[in-house]
């Protein structure tokens, strides 16, 4: 299977130079040709009769190298391969604007979102060196894997750190699994709870660090913008986010590893994240969670590690149902973390009533699936 690897890079002053200016250049053919595919949209849209056929990523090319380059001799500094790339994930957006799969792509700026993509003689040369083009050999603080040589890399910076990241080929680890079924309750008091009794806690890391990034964003409300007091402000909160966003990497990444590795099956809620970021009393709290990384990051931990993840219906009401005898309370509130059941007097906590009844929806599946492919054959 593909997977990506990322690492973060240790340079000189001079790497630094030069990876600051493959990403200027890289921005820059991305704007140029933003401004100019948008003139054709303009045109056809007010010229009907007469439509300009909107180009391709190397039309957009081949007129970069004509018109663009001449004035920009600055553009000779980097590697062609960073124009290149932009105008073809440029292109690639524009795409998936026309399919109407996400929106129109935007201008991009300094300093949000710096990143160049490379190709050609890239190559690892041992463990904590990798050789890329025009930049020479760079360093990592992480092993490589060593003998693998990707076709293209792209290169980023987060506040003031740069990473690599490719993707690699792997075999799946198959690892034995103590638990067969296990189902997983997400919530806001506690990131999963486990059919199995087991908890795990949130980082909880914007919440730990909201009043100190607070401090830095209103010390840094008068100051001129673009000036050197102003960048210095800017890198430190950049930073601080930064150490958010790896704390609670770095959380989700345990557990999700944990659960792979150690349980055949797992099943999980189909939540509506983006429905549940509407609530103005609890959105904070559950952007602060990562409920969508969460399933991203196991569902590919279950292919590499060879478990099945399996999604719940997500009107499933796991926490509104009894996990012994299947009595349903329409009544319950978010506020209340115990469930006491008026039929079979059982009581426990909410979080794990509905990890269980999780942990069961599979079987109930199965049994109507069987029961639907009865029915048909009869």
């Amino acid at each position: 299977m593909i997977l990506g690897f990322k690492t973060k890079l240790q340079l000189n002053n001079q790497q630094r130079t030069q990876m600051a200016k493959h990403t200027g250049v890289a921005r820059h053919a991305w704007n140029w040709g933003l401004s100019l595919t948008k003139q054709i949209l303009d045109h056809n849209q007010n010229n009907p009769e007469e439509k300009i056929k909107f180009p391709s990523a190397i039309d957009l090319h081949k007129w970069l190298v004509a018109l663009v380059k001449p004035q920009c001799p600055w553009y000779y500094e980097s590697s062609k391969c960073a124009p290149q790339f932009a105008l073809r994930q440029l292109r690639d957006a524009w795409v998936r604007a026309f399919k109407k799969t996400s929106q129109p792509p935007k201008f991009k700026k300094k300093g949000r979102n710096d990143s160049f993509t490379l190709d050609g003689t890239i190559k690892v040369i041992d463990h904590y060196k990798i050789q890329v083009p025009k930049i020479g050999v760079i360093k990592t603080y992480e092993r490589l894997p060593f003998g693998y040589k990707p076709k293209s890399v792209t290169i980023s910076r987060k506040a003031d750190e740069w990473f690599i990241s490719f993707k690699i080929e792997v075999e799946p680890n198959l690892t034995h699994k103590a638990v067969e079924t296990v189902g997983v309750d997400l919530g806001v008091k506690t990131l999963a709870y486990l059919s199995t009794g087991v908890s795990f806690e949130g980082a909880r890391a914007y919440k730990r660090y909201e009043k100190r990034l607070s401090r830095l964003q209103w010390l840094n409300r008068n100051k001129v913008i673009g000036s050197a007091n102003w960048k210095k402000a800017q890198l430190k909160i950049a930073k601080l986010h930064a150490k958010i966003t790896n704390i609670r990497q770095d959380t989700l990444n345990k557990i999700t590893t944990y659960l792979a590795k150690n349980h055949s099956k797992i099943v999980i809620e189909d939540l509506n994240v983006a429905g549940m970021l509407k609530n103005g009393k609890l959105a904070k709290a559950i952007a602060d969670m990562g409920f969508c990384e969460f399933r991203k990051q196991l569902e590919y931990k279950c292919q590499l590690y060879g478990s099945e993840l399996i999604v719940a219906d997500r009107w499933f009401p796991s926490s509104k149902t009894c996990s012994d005898c299947g009595w349903y309370n329409p009544d319950l509130k978010l506020s209340d973390r115990w469930f006491l059941c008026a039929e079979c007097g059982s009581f426990l906590n909410r979080d794990e009533n509905a990890a269980i009844n999780l942990s069961r929806w599979s079987h109930h599946r199965t049994q109507a699936c069987g029961q639907v492919a009865a029915d048909s054959l009869g």
